[in-house]
């Protein structure tokens, strides 16, 4: 029986140590701020960028990795005779997946490119998943109907301290920016279908966790929590309130909070924080 490896990229948001742990090969994507590029993960950390990104004189460009990249990475890990199962960032907000697929069509390799329609740790629960299952010696077919069923019911909410960097971006109009500022909204958005999708609008901090714990309560209700993951670009006290909240709540108390990828913080900006769940 062939091997199944597991492939994602550098925005899965999991410690890079569990992902070690479970042999999943990570593809970085890249960041260029002030003329100078970064690989996400190896030249520079999340806590490490927040701080080039506050200071940065011009908008910090994200890139994905190239399907040469990708191409050679299939054909390394498949030389064993290994079919590969490569699970990457939403393609409504990012290059990667494309460039993905396109690394599969070269490479030699038999390789599956999903599209987990998520971000972050909501893209970890399927990565996970599918490589304690490839570890356990599961088939691809096995693998792929699991990992289907994860990403059916996951969620994902994120709120944005400032408009500036959605603008930044184009995920925004400027108008919109414009009145958001004013009237110091923090928007809230899910990942409806792999695309950012605004759902609600706080005003304060206290109003954003109690919107982030009504979800989760109202999403998880008769049903088994999976698993819970909270990412912050430099909101670490936010964050650690909002888990504590949702201990508190739920009894669930394997909730991972995480830095996140500095793809993701270019976009969002600092004081963005993220609530992530999967139960079934």
């Amino acid at each position: 029986m062939s091997k199944v490896k597991i492939v994602t990229d550098s925005t899965v948001d999991v410690p890079k140590a569990e992902l070690d742990a479970l042999g999943v090969e990570v593809v970085p994507l890249t960041i260029t701020v002030d003329g100078k590029s970064y690989i996400d993960g190896v030249d520079v950390s999340a806590k490490e960028y927040i701080s080039l990104l506050k200071e940065a004189k011009e908008i910090p460009r994200t890139s994905q990795p190239a399907a040469g990249v990708f191409a050679e990475t299939y054909d390394r890990l498949g030389a064993d005779g290994s079919e590969i199962i490569s699970i990457h960032i939403t393609g409504g907000m990012s290059g990667t997946l494309s460039s993905a697929i396109s690394g599969a069509q070269m490479s030699s390799s038999k390789v599956t490119v999903i599209d987990s329609k998520f971000i972050s740790f909501a893209l970890g629960f399927q990565v996970l998943e599918a490589a304690k299952m490839a570890m356990a010696g599961k088939t691809v077919s096995e693998i792929l109907a699991r990992v289907e069923a994860v990403r059916e019911n996951s969620s994902l909410y994120l709120m944005v301290d400032t408009l500036d960097y959605l603008v930044k971006g184009g995920r925004i109009g400027r108008g919109r920016a414009l009145i958001g500022s004013l009237l110091k909204i923090k928007p809230i958005a899910s990942l409806a279908d792999g695309v950012y999708t605004p759902v609600a609008k706080v005003r304060t901090y206290p109003k954003l966790i109690t919107y982030f714990t009504k979800q989760l309560q109202t999403e998880t209700a008769k049903k088994e929590i999976k698993g819970i993951g909270i990412a912050h670009a430099d909101t670490f006290p936010l964050a650690n309130e909002l888990k504590d909240e949702i201990k508190k709540l739920t009894g669930f108390n394997d909730i991972i909070i995480v830095d996140t990828t500095p793809i993701i913080s270019t976009h969002t900006g600092p004081g963005a924080l993220a609530l992530m769940y999967f139960a079934e």
